[in-house]
């Protein structure tokens, strides 16, 4: 890869993080999206109400400016025409008009002598004329108004704006009182609209960088806020991993400092609470592992004691009393049966401690399942699927006591026959067992594996300890395999060990020695 497209890809990387961070699911944008509408809400407010104050006292200082000067002008320069002015001198007061401080044109309409209608205008024949002026405006002005107390006038000055060619104007008309002229003004208001726009481009840039200094403060409040809860977040992640020493550094006396002292006392409890269950979880497994090994002593005694017994119950001599025959047989199995529990015991004290260990072997897998089922006389009740050559990396020993686990809880609780196969898939091998009972209750299958469970009424009740099918998955585990139980749609019980083809790869540097048990023999099956 060149620098160069190292360099994109760290950018690409780099955006596509930052976006990750703003999603739209982030309290980080909806904080920023929160004050960002309330500052564009509180800007454009503000700036339509200070344009539309600024456009109305604008346009009515001008406008009021405008017909005061016009009026004035109708008084004095009009009012002074004759009654049947002449064209010439309605086109002389409307120039003079039109020079005053306000700028404005000047249109003079009067009667003629011999009646016909005579115009002045400011700006010439072609300049303002009476086509200009609305209808509606021409009849209000020429509207003849009654005298009374309350209007001391018979005609008004009238007014309105209008927009031609998209610019705007100021037009207004009047007539003199007690006879004359009608005069209308045009008074162009482009340099007050120019004002207003750039009235408006100034709000409208006021409100964008109101924007963006809500959008920025946003960003650092919601930083100064949300540093403490990131902070919170990780360290909640790091107790989930099981680091139980995490604590949150604590300043300030805010809401954000009592919860951060509040996780503190939490995870210092949660700490002490998981070091107590620690240590009564380590004196049970040591008072396991050293009941133990305080029964081996006196059970090898015992179990010398009830071999002799049932040497002398096998003999044909019948030197054993036929009264005490049935109490020696229960000796003799139920010494069995605890030697058996001890040594359960002990294995899964080894698990626990993290001290079993693997002595891995190429073995034939056929030919290991052909040896445990002939080892404990099951040839006649199971049958064996498989074919040779099926070659695996695995601890013998320990594969022996899953089969016999396996094998052994099939003929207890499904009974025979028990139908093992073997096959190959990718890198490991899969050995199913079935037998052809009545299948396992759905609410025990989740639970077969567990310790010392006892299935329900609708299985027998097993004479093991219930640690067998436990060990198995344990020893498939150490493998790195695993076993699963399930019901055949045919009926029965499943039971499908999975093991690598080669276990070296997941075994630790001593994986090669012995366990220490020194216990090579062929451990029997117990469900």
């Amino acid at each position: 890869m060149t620098k160069t497209q190292g360099g994109v890809r760290g950018w690409f990387a780099a955006r596509k993080g930052v976006w990750s961070r703003l999603r739209f699911t982030s309290l980080r944008l909806r904080l920023v999206v929160v004050f960002g509408l309330v500052a564009l809400t509180a800007a454009v407010s503000a700036s339509g109400i200070a344009y539309w104050l600024n456009r109305e006292a604008v346009l009515t200082r001008t406008q009021d400016a405008v017909l005061r000067d016009f009026e004035q002008e109708m008084q004095n320069r009009a009012g002074l025409l004759p009654e049947t002015p002449t064209q010439d001198e309605l086109q002389h007061t409307a120039g003079q008009m039109a020079n005053s401080s306000q700028r404005f044109s000047v249109l003079l309409v009067a009667d003629n002598a011999d009646g016909t209608p005579a115009y002045g205008s400011s700006g010439g024949l072609d300049g303002f004329t009476l086509a200009d002026v609305p209808a509606s405006l021409r009849t209000a002005v020429n509207e003849k108004q009654p005298v009374n107390s309350t209007n001391k006038s018979e005609y008004h000055l009238y007014w309105q704006r209008i927009v031609e060619d998209d610019q705007p104007y100021l037009i207004a008309g009047t007539r003199v009182n007690g006879g004359g002229p009608t005069g209308y003004m045009l008074k162009s208001l482009e340099q007050e609209a120019k004002d207003l726009n750039s009235l408006a481009w100034s709000l409208g840039i006021a409100t964008g960088l109101a924007l963006i200094g809500s959008a920025l403060l946003a960003q650092a409040a919601a930083t100064t806020v949300l540093k403490p809860v990131q902070r919170l977040g990780a360290a909640a992640r790091r107790l989930g991993e099981g680091k139980l020493d995490t604590r949150l550094r604590v300043s300030g006396t805010d809401e954000l400092a009592d919860l951060s002292r509040t996780f503190n006392n939490a995870a210092e409890a949660l700490e002490k609470r998981v070091d107590d269950m620690a240590a009564r979880d380590e004196a049970s497994r040591r008072f396991v592992a050293d009941m133990s090994h305080e029964l081996r002593t006196p059970l090898t005694a015992i179990t010398a004691v009830t071999e002799v017994l049932e040497e002398e119950l096998e003999a044909e001599t019948g030197s054993m009393d036929p009264m005490i025959e049935p109490a020696v047989r229960l000796v003799v199995s139920e010494t069995r049966r605890l030697n058996d529990l001890v040594e359960n015991l002990m294995e899964v004290t080894r698990f626990d401690a993290g001290t079993a260990r693997l002595v891995l072997d190429d073995v034939d897998v056929a030919d290991q399942i052909t040896a445990c089922i002939d080892a404990r006389a099951w040839l006649d009740a199971v049958d064996l699927d498989a074919e040779r050559g099926i070659m695996a990396r695995l601890d013998p020993r320990r594969l022996d006591v899953i089969l016999a686990n396996l094998i052994g809880n099939a003929l207890k609780h499904g009974g025979s026959p028990v139908r093992v196969t073997i096959r190959e898939a990718d890198d490991s091998v899969v050995i199913e067992v079935r037998d052809h009972g009545p299948g396992i209750p759905e609410d025990v299958l989740p639970h077969v594996f567990d310790r010392f469970y006892k299935a329900s009424a609708s299985r027998p009740r097993s004479e093991g300890s219930g640690l067998g099918l436990s060990i198995a998955l344990e020893n498939a585990h150490i493998h790195g395999g695993e076993i699963t139980a399930a019901n055949s749609p045919e009926g029965g019980a499943v039971f499908t060990l999975h093991l690598p083809r080669d276990a070296s790869k997941l075994a630790e540097e001593d994986g090669n020695e012995n366990d220490g048990t020194g216990a090579d023999d062929t451990k029997k099956g117990d469900a």
